[in-house]
């Protein structure tokens, strides 16, 4: 069974991370192969607690939530790409790629690493559920202010993100309503995929 490759799309509040978690395990129980995580996220939160000079320079933006510049964060994915990556290897990618010039740089990557068949899954959630869920969570962050601005960013920059990848051979997008329970979302991502469980 070859390795695949996955990319998550959704916004705030729409699970993405959760579900991220679900594909894994269930890749994990299905063949066995390790699993690649490419979240810059990760890396850039990793960055601030270091107290590094690119620490400092990045946490304000990073706190209230703004996209941060390309080349760093292409970087970052490159890095973990590099470093990890083999043919043998699942690849998940989330929270990336998140802007247009993102998305010209991971299919270069995609290329490069031989991946010619990309599945992409996008989790959709409506503007009201998404601040609902998102006021639940009661994060510092999470204002109605900063997460209508978070949510104008998401259509402004990474729609047309994932757009790009339309209609391009070897990438597929798979719509999921993430309306639905934790569990429900899961089923249906494994059941679009093709998988059986």
């Amino acid at each position: 069974m070859t390795a695949e490759t996955f990319v998550f799309f959704g916004q705030v509040g729409s699970g993405k991370g959760t579900q991220v978690k679900l594909l894994m395990d269930f890749l994990k129980e299905r063949d066995n192969k390790e699993c690649i995580y490419a979240y810059p996220g990760n890396e850039y939160r990793k960055l601030v607690e270091s107290g590094s000079y690119v620490g400092e320079l990045i946490k304000d933006s990073l706190a209230g939530g703004h996209l941060q510049p390309d080349f760093l964060t292409n970087s970052i994915v490159a890095n973990i790409l590099t470093s990890n990556l083999t043919a043998g290897k699942h690849l998940i990618a989330d929270g990336y790629p998140r802007t247009v010039f993102q998305s010209e740089t991971f299919e270069q990557m995609m290329n490069f690493f031989k991946r010619d068949k990309v599945k992409i899954i996008y989790i959709e959630l409506s503007k009201e559920e998404s601040m609902k869920r998102n006021l639940l969570r009661g994060r510092a962050d999470d204002t109605e202010e900063g997460l209508a601005k978070r949510f104008n960013e998401y259509v402004n920059n990474v729609v047309p993100a994932m757009n790009y990848f339309e209609d391009k051979d070897g990438y597929e997008i798979y719509s999921i309503n993430g309306d639905q329970s934790i569990e429900a979302v899961h089923q249906d991502i494994i059941n679009k995929l093709g998988y059986s469980f």
